[in-house]
């Protein structure tokens, strides 16, 4: 077979053409015009904003929307509450001195301040750590579970809240999810509680929980500061003072109520002068 026998692409209809190109490795079409591959790809031209119709007010930008204020300082929170606290020379201005403080962070997801409860003119002061779900609900300290074991801890030792004791919490705010007080938080309170301790003037402090014993004692640990005796000074005398263990401890730890007991019979005997 000659030359002249092999069909060219111009013998082929367009589909026998397009098998022969591909046979003959040629997979790209090109068109008229020469093109460079190598180029960069063109920009798209930048987006103008639109004209406003005529008798329309102009656009203008839209402005930022402003930051919140900052929250002050712990500091500052804690100094201002201490000048809050001087100023209240009752119980109920102090009350009222705290219901109107706006330096922790607590009060806006607390539903309650809560204050105390019990007899201001009782001879024991405790203070408790924070208020919890119960507390927070009605505004007192110690009114649930733990609330209701420490009114039998008290009776076993013959004192009631009604007669014999006064009640607050290091803190006068519920911490979300009942979790620890931060130091910060701690700090910021604490002017407010000292307050009330000196207002109240009771002959003996007990710290309730680690927390407290901590804040106001400055105890570390309180499984070995718990049942110490020390002073404390409210700011006019000097007064014995006390950590115990907490209610709602004891609670999830029913085998440490023996030492808990421990520190009650203590407690009696410095009221009845025997210790």
């Amino acid at each position: 077979m000659s030359f002249s026998d092999v069909s060219g692409p111009d013998d082929l209809d367009p589909y026998e053409l397009l098998s022969w190109y591909a046979e003959s490795g040629v997979t790209e079409a090109l068109d008229d015009e020469a093109h460079d591959h190598f180029a960069e790809a063109p920009q798209p031209a930048p987006m103008r904003r639109p004209l406003p119709a005529p008798g329309s007010s102009p656009l203008r930008p839209v402005p930022a929307r402003p930051m919140p204020a900052a929250v002050a300082a712990p500091d500052d929170a804690a100094l201002t509450a201490r000048a809050m606290a001087r100023e209240a020379r009752t119980l109920e201005e102090l009350r009222e001195a705290m219901a109107k403080f706006e330096g922790c962070a607590l009060k806006a997801t607390a539903k309650n301040l809560v204050f105390a409860d019990g007899n201001p003119a009782g001879r024991v002061m405790m203070v408790g750590e924070a208020p919890g779900a119960d507390e927070d609900r009605l505004g007192l300290p110690f009114v649930g579970r733990s609330g209701q074991l420490l009114d039998r801890m008290l009776a076993a030792i013959g004192l009631s809240r009604q007669n014999d004791v006064y009640i607050a919490n290091l803190l006068p705010w519920r911490p979300p999810g009942n979790r620890t007080p931060t130091p910060q938080e701690v700090a910021i309170c604490l002017p407010f509680v000292q307050r009330q301790i000196e207002l109240a003037d009771p002959e003996i402090l007990i710290s309730v929980g680690a927390p407290s014993a901590q804040g106001l004692l400055g105890f570390k640990g309180i499984m070995n500061s718990r049942g110490k005796w020390v002073e404390y000074d409210t700011g006019t005398k000097r007064i014995r003072a006390m950590a115990t263990l907490h209610p709602a401890y004891l609670l999830r730890q029913p085998l440490q109520k023996r030492l808990a007991w421990r520190d009650l019979r203590a407690l009696r005997a410095a009221l009845d002068g025997k210790a």
